[in-house]
């Protein structure tokens, strides 16, 4: 290695290029191994409404405590204004710049009923 000083700088770049394959293919196989067992695929699970609107996103426009920001809407008091019907249909299509289907559709129920509480 004294007379090629570009030997070491070769070595690394094979070592290195040899440990991302490595490690790429250890990453693949426990991805499906999740997967096999049932876990999340992009799924969203979510115990309770409250958890659901923090994974679905809804906080980052509706705020953290339901209060409304920029031009979205307020939540609370939507009970008020809106039947359960209105509700479930806004959750499943979506309204204005709110898309459709950010609640799964089994947490409707849960989510209207939570929604109209506020």
């Amino acid at each position: 290695m004294k007379n090629n000083p570009v030997i070491p700088f070769v070595l690394i770049m094979v070592m290195g290029i040899a440990l991302m394959f490595t490690l790429s293919f250890v990453g693949l196989n426990q991805e499906a191994a999740t997967e096999e067992e049932g876990g999340s695929n992009g799924e969203q699970v979510a115990g309770t409404p409250e958890e659901l609107y923090q994974s679905a996103g809804c906080i980052n426009c509706h705020g953290g405590n339901q209060e409304g920001m920029g031009g979205f809407p307020a939540l609370t008091g939507v009970g008020d204004k809106l039947s359960a019907d209105e509700i479930k249909e806004i959750l499943r299509n979506g309204k204005g710049s709110m898309p459709g289907g950010l609640v799964p559709e089994e947490q409707i129920d849960s989510m209207t009923e939570w929604l109209s509480s506020l």
